[in-house]
Formats: structure tokens, sequence, C-alpha cells
């Protein structure tokens, strides 16, 4: 049973869900995301009432959106108090304490944050609403002059934001504050099977454009991540759903691996893969195989066979955010040809109504490793080259 809702549902998914038959719970979102006669529409009732009946169903969410339905009508199921191990991060964070037993973290009211008195928090930490989406209010900190202006920052981002994404997806009146994690990030896309054993889908190194970037601009997959990160992956993974007794259950996965080998997460998502129908797409164009029917009918990738081939290649997704200090509502266009002439092969472009979200849209490419730089170049882009405003008509 897939469950989508706004903002966004991938042309990829939607051919998924009407060629495999998925069920798709009948709510507004999904009529108003275009999913009519062609697809297997579930009324609601019968969705509740299939969750009611059956000993370990399956579902999936195309949206963090989707889980305040969860919310309101499953709760006579496990899915609304497993939800909320992950989507809390305090509660995330009590949840891996015997895993990781140092490991600093405080949860903080938004009343408190101004008055909060820092000393004895070790620098450099990380500040993110307690239920966060998107990188939306997440700031790294250094000093105490970095705090100051961050906490008047973190009043206009909440302004601009709450009108975005309900509580269950972004609640801006809690906060985190954790130490923060050295080392290169990764994304994993995964599910725990009916049998409790996780199963990864994709991995992929999520890079910045400076210690101080927390952006979400560029995550990339290829052969020697995957092989290299894997055991290590899996590993983490039957540890977490040990602790929280997960089966049938996909997530997206946010870790940190120091110099030394030493993970630590940074959060995981419940029930979806990577947000705006971006990893788990990507997965299909780099390696041939489509993670919702792998989640679906239970099955595993051969990485061996699938890999044998991609040496060489960095298959990423670049997110095309609103970094240029211009509002979407005064931007009028963005020259999106102009943006994939600076790549070697784009796979696919999803564009975005920027002026209803902070994203222009999301870039899928093949880059040889040796091209790298043009993944560099992006990543550190502003993006003003490719918008055009009424003034500079």
């Amino acid at each position: 049973m897939i469950l989508v809702d706004n903002p966004y549902v991938s042309a990829f998914l939607k051919e998924t869900i009407i060629k495999n038959g998925y069920p798709v719970v009948k709510t507004k979102a999904a009529i108003d995301l275009g999913f009519d006669g062609r697809a297997n529409l579930l009324d609601e009732d019968l969705a509740i009432q299939h969750i009611n009946t059956t000993e370990q169903p399956l579902v999936y969410t195309s949206s963090e959106n989707a889980l305040d339905w969860i919310a309101q009508n499953l709760g006579f199921s496990e899915l609304p108090e497993k939800i909320a191990l992950f989507k809390d991060k305090a509660k995330f964070r009590r949840l891996t304490e015997p895993l990781f037993p140092d490991f600093f973290y405080q949860e903080v009211s938004l009343v408190d944050l101004d008055r909060l008195t820092i000393e004895g928090i070790p620098f450099p930490f990380i500040v993110k609403p307690a239920v966060g989406f998107f990188s939306l209010g997440v700031h790294k900190i250094s000093s105490d002059r970095e705090w100051r202006k961050t906490k008047e920052t973190l009043q206009d981002e909440i302004h601009q934001v709450n009108a975005l994404y309900p509580k269950g997806v972004l609640d801006t009146t809690r906060f985190i504050i954790e130490q923060h994690i050295d080392g290169d990030e990764y994304a994993v896309d995964a599910y725990f099977n009916a049998q409790g054993t996780p199963v990864i889908t994709n991995i992929l190194k999520h890079i910045f454009s400076s210690g101080d970037d927390v952006s979400d601009r560029v995550y990339f997959s290829s052969k020697e991540i995957i092989e290299d990160n894997l055991e290590k992956m899996t590993s983490f993974l039957y540890e977490i759903g040990r602790l929280a007794g997960l089966t049938n259950f996909p997530v997206h996965v946010e870790v940190r691996i120091d110099s030394r080998g030493h993970l630590l997460p940074v959060e995981i998502n419940p029930l979806r893969f990577g947000g705006w129908c971006t990893t788990a797409d990507m997965t299909y164009y780099a390696y041939g195989f489509n993670p919702y029917e792998y989640y679906f009918s239970q099955s595993q990738p051969d990485w061996t066979r699938i890999l044998k081939d991609k040496g060489g290649k960095l298959f990423s997704i670049i997110v095309l955010d609103n970094t240029t200090g211009v509002e979407g509502k005064n931007i009028t266009s963005f020259d999106y040809q102009k943006l994939l002439s600076t790549f070697e092969k784009p796979l696919d472009l999803r564009k975005i109504d920027y002026k209803e979200h902070p994203v222009f849209g999301f870039l899928f490419t093949e880059t040889k490793e040796e091209h790298f730089s043009e993944l560099e170049f992006i990543l550190g882009s502003d993006l003003k080259e490719y918008i055009q405003t009424s003034e500079s008509r």
C-alpha cells in the first residue's frame, strides 16, 4: 500500500505504481497529484481496514507529509510509534544511546533557545528542529558569535518555512542541539524485510562546499562507494532494526564515518527512501533496478553483478536549492538549458515550481571520475548565473 502526498510525485514512481497495480490510498492529495482510474485506488476506510487485518503490512510513503495521515488514522497499529522513533530526533538519540553512549545531545524549546546557556556544549555543534526535513533550520555553530547570529536567523527562517510543511514534517517549536559529527557523510536507502533483515538499495556520498556547509546540493553514488560501505552500513542497520523492532519498513539513512572508520548516525527518515523521489529513482537510472519494486517483492540487489561494469562512473543527484539570495516570487526565469550544458551526461531533469518551493529542481547526472570538477562547480555555485529577475531585464 502506498500513501502519496505533496509536494511531489515523480513520473517514474507513478509509472511504477500503475504498472504493478500497487494500491494507492485515495486521499485528496492522491487525486490532486493526478492519480486517476489508471491507478489501483484504495478508499481510505478500506486502507485502514487492510492495515488492521494484515499482520505485517507493506507500506510506503512518497512524502513526509503522508505521515500525518498515518498518525491520524492508524493509531491502533505500531506504525505511528515506529515513525516517531525516527522522525523525532530527540527520540532517535534516546533510541541509539546504547550504541553511542558518549554522544552529546540536548533538547530545547524554541522559547528557551534565546536564553539558553551554551557553556558546557562542545563546539562545534549542530542546532536543528527536533522534527525537520530538507536541511530546513539546520545550522552548524562554531563560536559564541555564530550562536548569537544564528538565533536571529532562525526566527526569519521559521517564519518563511512554517507555511510550507505540516507540523508532523517540520516542527519548529522544539529543537535539538547535538555535537557535530566529523567525517564523510553518506545517505543510504534501505528497507527491513519481513524477517527484519536490512536490505540496502543504494549508498550515496554527500559532499559539501566547506566545513560550514549543511546544504543538500550534491549526492553521488559509485561502485567504490557501495563496495567500501555495504558491509559496514548493513551491520549498523541490523543494530537499528534490533533496537526498534523493524519489519517491512523502508528507511532513508544519513550517517557519517570518521577517519578511523567509526560510524555515527545523523538521522533516519521513516517509511520512505530519499525525499522528492530522488534517491530511489536515481538508483534505477544508475544501476538498472527499481527499489520500489524490490521493497514490495522483498528482493535483494545482487551487487556483485550490478556493479560489474560501473567502475569509474559517478551517479549524482544535484539539488538545485535556491541559494541565489533572491526570493522565488521575484525570479522571472531559470535557465535550465544553460545548467544542462555544464554537465557531460545529464540523465534526468525535474523542474520544480520555484515560486512555491525553495528549490528550482533536481538533476540526475552520470560523470566520469576524471570530470569530478563539474560536480565541484555546481557544489560551489549560488545559481545566480541561471536566473533572470525583473530588475535584470
